[in-house]
């Protein structure tokens, strides 16, 4: 039989595809990596300084409403 009319693809696809993350059959039931449940670490500082800085501007607009409203 040719190659051309041979049925089966050069690249054939499964019909149940296994996802790149997939939990180990070894692993106990729901749990996932450890790293999934934290956060970059980048991200938690940038978190942080948001927070302090938002509190800040806040801290900041009360004093001018403050000395605002004694005229």
């Amino acid at each position: 039989m040719p190659e051309s009319e041979n049925p089966v693809s050069e690249n054939p696809v499964s019909e149940n595809p296994v996802p790149e993350n997939a939990v180990s059959e070894n692993a106990a039931p729901g749990h996932v990596m450890k790293e999934e449940g934290k956060f970059p670490r980048g991200l938690v500082i940038r978190l942080f300084a948001y927070l302090i800085a938002g509190h800040l501007f806040a801290a900041f607009l009360y004093l001018l409403f403050e000395m605002g409203a004694r005229g």
